[in-house]
This record gives C-alpha cells, sequence and structure tokens, in this order.
C-alpha cells in the first residue's frame, strides 16, 4: 500500500515580492506552507541568494573568501559584473560599508554615484545595504534610494533609530524595504507595524530578524524565523507574513572556524573547505527556518546551497 504523508493545512500566505526592472526581475516568497513543504501547498518560488559587494575593497574579508574576487574587488562596477557574468548572479547586495564613520567615512554623495554606476553597469536586480551605522545610513540611503529611483531595488536597514528616514526614502524612491530588529519576534512585529502606519505598504516589506552563524547563535535566529512563519501562516497574522532575509556572509566569515589556520588546529581540517561548508550549512539552516532571500559571499557556498535546495524541492 502506497505512502500518504499527512497534510497540514494554513489559513496564512507569505506574501510575493518582486524585485528588479522587467525583464530582469526576480520573485521570492508567496508559499502558504512552511518552508520548502511543497506537497502540502504551493511554494511558487525558491529562494533567492544574492551576491555580496562592498563600494571599497574588503580588506577585513579573510584571504579564503576575498580569494575569488581577487581581480574586481577593488572596483564595485567590476566586482558586480563579475558576479552577473561569471557567477551569474540572480540578484546583487551592495554594502556601502565605506560610509561608515570609523571606515573611510565615504558620504551620501560618493554613495549615490556607486549606485548610480552600478545600477548602469548591470541588470540584475540590486539591493542596497548601508553600514549599519543607523545615524550615517540614514542620510546615506536617502541619498542611494533617489540615485535608484524606479529601479526596485531593495533598500536597507531601517531599524528603530532610523526607520522613519529609511522607510520614506524608500517609499518615495518606489523601492522595497529591508525591517531589521535584534533577535524578538515581539520587536519584528512592533517594528512592521510601525512602519505600515506611515503608509508603507505590508507587501513591500522584507523582515530581517537579524542574522547569526553557524555555532554562534543560529539555534537563536533559527528559533525566531520559525515563531514568525508559524504566526504567519497559522494565525494568519498580516504583520509577520513578509518574507525573511538572512545576511549571512557577513557573520560567517567573522567566524574563527572560518579564519582558524590549519597549523594552529589541525583536526579543523582544510580552512577553504572549512569556511565554505560553514558559510553553506548556515544558510541552508536559515532557509528551513523560512527564509527567502539571503545575501552570501563565497561562489562555491552559494553554488552548494542551489544543489541542496534543488534536491529539497
Amino acid at each position: 500500500m502506497a505512502f500518504t504523508p499527512p497534510k497540514e493545512t494554513y489559513t496564512g500566505k507569505v506574501y510575493t515580492l518582486e524585485i528588479g526592472v522587467p525583464p530582469d526581475t526576480v520573485r521570492f516568497g508567496g508559499e502558504n506552507v512552511l518552508p520548502l513543504h511543497g506537497f502540502e501547498g504551493i511554494v511558487p518560488s525558491r529562494p533567492v541568494i544574492a551576491y555580496e559587494i562592498q563600494d571599497i575593497p574588503p580588506d577585513d574579508w579573510p584571504d579564503t573568501v576575498k580569494k575569488p574576487f581577487k581581480d574586481v574587488s577593488d572596483d564595485p562596477v567590476s566586482w558586480a559584473k563579475f558576479c552577473r557574468d561569471a557567477l551569474k548572479a540572480r540578484a546583487i547586495a551592495l554594502r556601502l560599508i565605506g560610509t561608515h564613520p570609523d571606515r573611510e567615512n565615504r558620504s551620501p554623495e560618493d554613495a549615490a554615484k556607486t549606485v548610480r554606476d552600478i545600477l548602469s553597469a548591470i541588470d540584475v536586480p540590486l539591493i542596497i545595504l548601508g553600514s549599519n551605522h543607523t545615524e550615517k545610513d540614514a542620510s546615506v540611503l536617502i541619498a542611494a534610494a533617489e540615485a535608484a529611483k524606479d529601479k526596485n531595488c531593495i533598500i536597507g536597514k531601517a531599524q528603530e533609530a532610523n526607520y522613519k528616514t529609511v522607510a520614506a526614502a524608500a517609499m518615495a524612491n518606489n523601492h522595497k524595504l529591508i525591517a531589521m530588529s535584534e533577535l524578538d519576534i515581539n520587536l519584528s512585529k512592533q517594528l512592521n507595524i510601525l512602519i505600515t502606519q506611515m503608509g508603507f505598504d505590508k507587501e513591500r516589506i522584507i523582515t530581517d530578524p537579524m542574522c547569526s552563524a553557524l555555532g554562534y547563535g543560529i539555534e537563536y535566529t533559527y528559533s525566531v524565523m520559525e515563531r514568525i512563519r508559524l504566526a504567519a501562516l497559522l494565525q494568519n497574522d498580516a504583520t509577520m507574513q513578509q518574507p525573511m532575509l538572512g545576511d549571512i556572509g557577513m557573520y560567517v566569515w567573522k567566524a574563527k572556524e572560518t579564519q582558524a589556520r590549519p597549523e594552529d588546529v589541525p583536526p579543523w581540517g582544510s580552512l577553504e573547505e572549512r569556511g565554505i561548508a560553514w558559510e553553506a550549512v548556515t544558510a541552508i539552516a536559515l532557509i528551513i527556518a523560512g527564509a527567502e532571500l539571503l545575501v552570501m559571499r563565497h561562489p562555491k557556498a552559494i553554488e552548494a546551497v542551489e544543489k541542496v535546495v534543488d534536491e529539497l524541492i
């Protein structure tokens, strides 16, 4: 007798988001079941992985992850084109880390020029991320959003300290918005509500519950994402039905396991293989938890994750 798996039914549905300019758009979200449970309902889109690039050379990245981009990472336009052409990126995530006051303290005008140059060079969707300095990001992301007006980008991250400014800039220039809270489902829900009360469409928000890496709090991130997705599907909570972001690379490649030399810890084996595996496993865990959009760094880690997604769907 054939086995018939039991099926759950859900009352809610994750919003579908589309980014980019036709015909070069990508979609994510839209499922009405738990992650990868296509046998129970509709999963119309696979998770989207965006390659991370920066506006300045990634001097603080480990050599393992700098190596694939060594010939292009001194110029963000060349870097973006390399990801599009050589790596077949579906989306690019530009992190404007050079605007941070403790880095090069680049101006909003510099950030706007970088955004314009990249948009002129590529046709895949662009995610524009600040430096995570909430005060500086407020002015930087206004300029970046204006430079990318009507290109249907994702702007982020709006946080409690700057969400009014960042959300207004995204809304005025026809972009999607990342709303980031700090590993708390109630804070995440509250921020989504505050942003929608400004008139920003709830269907244009991506929730970032705040990421963490394998071995460095991933269980907490996983549980928060899981609770958000259950609230969206089981409780039909419209404030929790946004697609979720896993901003993985910036956390994974700070972990000691992605940097410690084999001669210092011989049982850990190859540094390159270890780092790639660390990023890939982190990404896969968060996809299973509910992330529909990921920002990653190493091409081989992304390749591994895409293969796993192929098998799971």
